[in-house]
């Protein structure tokens, strides 16, 4: 059946995408960020940068109104390319006003697939001046499944370089746990559709307890997103996750606005 959100050609994609890449070239993207909470003393420990399309007629445009059709174009390059550069720009302001943590950027499964991946982040480190180890990727199981062989090797060389690498939405494919074994996995990003049925659902909270404990068991930084209230924070510090993330600390939000978390021993 007919479904004119999968038409690339309708008029209104298409529209979308000559705006996206002139977007991209006058500078109407910007990036919000979303604050990882340590839990066992309150501090920021990383931020999660998140596109926002600032656009002339339509407003701002979350991600999943313009990321698919990045992709689909092939606008994902020059788009991913952006973020990057961005993010690292603005970890350097931060960790020059003594900000420890790192900034995770997400790459889709046409990211994993471009060999010219590292180098171009080893270029973008180089003309920042930023330290590979302020730069987080954030990467989901589904993303490695086109061509597996070839995003390992990737991610293996981000890795080398000095970047961390997180695997999100973790619990959602079927490949996860097979993940861990051949991937230089740093993090695991627990799903939110277990993290917001924690207190309420048997199954969910084994599931978070499970993830944990097998986690931490590995050497890799537990994260915990989707939280949205205090009950399941304190849930999460019960059992022992690292870090959590969610409505009930912080929105995403504009550089300004999230700076003042950021500060050393707020």
């Amino acid at each position: 059946m007919y479904a004119d959100e999968y038409d690339l050609y309708s008029p209104a994609r298409l529209t979308l995408a000559t705006g996206l890449r002139q977007a991209i070239d006058q500078h109407q993207l910007t990036l919000y960020y979303q604050p990882k909470i340590q839990m066992i003393d309150g501090q920021v420990r990383e931020v999660e940068a998140l596109t926002r399309w600032e656009h002339p007629e339509r407003g701002l445009l979350s991600p999943d109104q313009f990321i698919p059709l990045a992709e689909q174009t092939g606008l994902i390059h020059p788009f991913s390319r952006w973020v990057l550069q961005s993010a690292l720009r603005q970890i350097k302001v931060w960790q020059r006003r003594g900000f420890t943590g790192r900034i995770a950027v997400n790459l889709s499964m046409h990211n994993l697939q471009d060999e010219r991946l590292p180098q171009v982040i080893k270029k973008l480190l180089k003309t920042s001046g930023g330290n590979p180890n302020w730069l987080g990727v954030e990467v989901t199981a589904s993303a490695l499944a086109a061509d597996p062989i070839r995003a390992v090797d990737i991610l293996f060389h981000l890795h080398d370089m000095g970047g961390w690498i997180a695997i999100d939405d973790f619990g959602t494919g079927y490949s996860s746990f097979a993940a861990l074994k051949r991937l230089p996995v740093d993090e695991i990003k627990i799903d939110k559709s277990f993290v917001m049925g924690l207190t309420t659902d048997a199954q969910d909270a084994a599931i978070v307890r499970a993830t944990i404990n097998l986690g931490q068991s590995l050497g890799l930084t537990v994260t915990a997103k989707g939280v949205e209230n205090e009950e399941t924070a304190d849930y999460l510090a019960e059992l022992g996750c690292d870090l959590a993330q969610g409505y009930y600390y912080s929105r995403p939000l504009p550089a300004a606005d999230i700076t003042p978390w950021l500060q050393p021993g707020r």
